[in-house]
């Protein structure tokens, strides 16, 4: 059956319009004031808003080989709920998709298992150039380097591999920018300290993020690269962006995390290692100067880097106790949250969490709510509290950072391809409606 969404208020590409929708199979069929259809499916959106669904560029769902943590079916039923209606995933599980074989075995797990849309980077490493230059750019988001060490051994500190790379890459490149020799000297430095994770800003400093950063883009002026570089956590690092050029122009693009607008490094007292990640939580400072750039388009998307362990994991010491916090169900919320705060408005807020991640990787048909596009949409109710708790979390590790907070908005219903994938009241999910995302390149 076709349905239509009926007295929704759309909100796309800078307006909020009034009106209703037609879904026919998994695509828009017709965006008007009015429909009428005899014989079809209706969804009353009176009240609600309609956004098309977030795009979330960077996630970690930790499968094949880490699935003690999580897995793609928990983690994108989680995604699903929280109003994300398609990922990109990170190439460090175990073993780490650094082969063309490894990265579709991938594909193929997601094929049965994905609630939401999905992609896969294709993993850089030292030994890895000739498996990376095979990379399919029509069917995978992009090649992904970690030039600072994160969770799994996949850092790329060849200086001729990395020169090599960003020469020949034959799509985006993304990647993660810690100057590995200053975080390991600073490790060494405060080793002796009383391990508390208040200790990782300090450690992981605004310098080491400037410093690889900045070489990521030297290396990318140098070739003309497609440069995207990952969760931009300071202040320092908004200088080396070009915030006048209209987004499909810019060779070099930028993403900023939830968990960095959302928390600064006040939070390390009460969350400790719950909020450890890389690259850390910064200061206050840092987190006022991240929402300009995010405002003045210096920063270009909004993503989770959605990274979870297990409770276990994260009350080690600090020094034992692996970075990531888990993020990909409540970043809708948290920004919602934001918009309600009038930090953001809503229309903003969807450029940076659909609009923008569909032009930065050119994916064909998502991100907007267009007739002839996939119908990828989430309804929300704005002024009707939810609260973040035990029995609603879904991500297979069981916690939250944000535990016990209050959201003044609700997620009410998320469609992927033309169906619905989660209904808030009564809580229900259908069946994992994902698909592999194409790319117009």
């Amino acid at each position: 059956m076709k349905t239509i969404i009926k007295n929704g208020r759309f909100v796309n590409e800078g307006k909020i319009i009034e009106g209703d929708l037609l879904i026919n199979k998994a695509r828009i069929e017709k965006i008007a004031p009015q429909i009428y259809k005899p014989n079809v499916n209706e969804i009353d959106a009176e009240g609600l808003f309609v956004l098309p669904g977030v795009i979330d560029d960077q996630v970690h769902f930790r499968e094949p080989g880490l699935t003690h943590k999580a897995n793609i079916y928990t983690e994108s039923k989680a995604a699903v709920a929280g109003g994300t209606t398609t990922f990109m995933e990170m190439p460090n599980t175990k073993p780490s998709a650094t082969t063309q074989q490894l990265l579709e075995e991938k594909y193929q797990i997601a094929a049965k298992n994905a609630w939401a849309n999905y992609s896969f980077y294709m993993g850089a490493a030292n030994d890895n150039y000739d498996e990376v230059m095979r990379t399919d750019i029509q069917n995978v988001c992009g090649i992904k380097i970690f030039m600072g060490s994160s969770t799994g051994n996949m850092l790329v500190d060849n200086d001729a591999v990395l020169d090599k790379i960003f020469a020949h890459a034959p799509c985006l490149i993304a990647t993660h920018c810690e100057d590995e020799n200053r975080v390991r000297a600073r490790m060494e430095q405060f080793r002796n300290e009383k391990p508390h994770a208040s200790l990782h800003p300090i450690i992981r400093d605004e310098t080491a993020c400037f410093l690889s950063s900045s070489k990521a883009m030297a290396l990318a002026q140098k070739h003309n690269t497609r440069l995207h570089i990952l969760h931009i956590s300071t202040g320092k690092e908004l200088s080396l962006f070009d915030s006048t050029k209209p987004l499909s122009e810019k060779r070099i693009t930028s993403e900023v995390c939830v968990h960095h607008l959302s928390l600064n490094d006040t939070f390390y007292e009460t969350l400790g290692n719950q909020i450890q990640c890389n690259p850390a939580i910064k200061s206050v400072q840092d987190q006022k100067q991240l929402w300009q750039g995010l405002l003045n388009d210096t920063l270009d998307v909004v993503a989770t880097d959605h990274a979870p362990h297990t409770a276990e994991e994260k009350s080690k010491p600090y020094f034992e106790a692996p970075s990531g916090l888990p993020l990909v169900q409540h970043s809708l919320l948290l920004m919602l949250q934001h918009c309600t705060e009038g930090k953001i408005s809503l229309e903003k807020l969807v450029e940076k969490m659909s609009h923008a991640p569909a032009i930065c990787f050119q994916i064909k048909d998502r991100g907007f709510i267009r007739e002839g596009y996939f119908a990828d949409l989430v309804l929300i109710k704005k002024d009707t509290s939810y609260q973040i708790n035990s029995e609603n979390i879904l991500y297979k590790c069981g916690w939250s950072p944000f535990t016990g907070k209050i959201f003044d908005n609700n997620i009410i219903r998320t469609i992927v391809n033309g169906v619905t994938a989660y209904n808030h009241s009564p809580q229900a999910f259908y069946t994992p409606n994902g698909l592999r995302l194409e790319f117009n390149r």
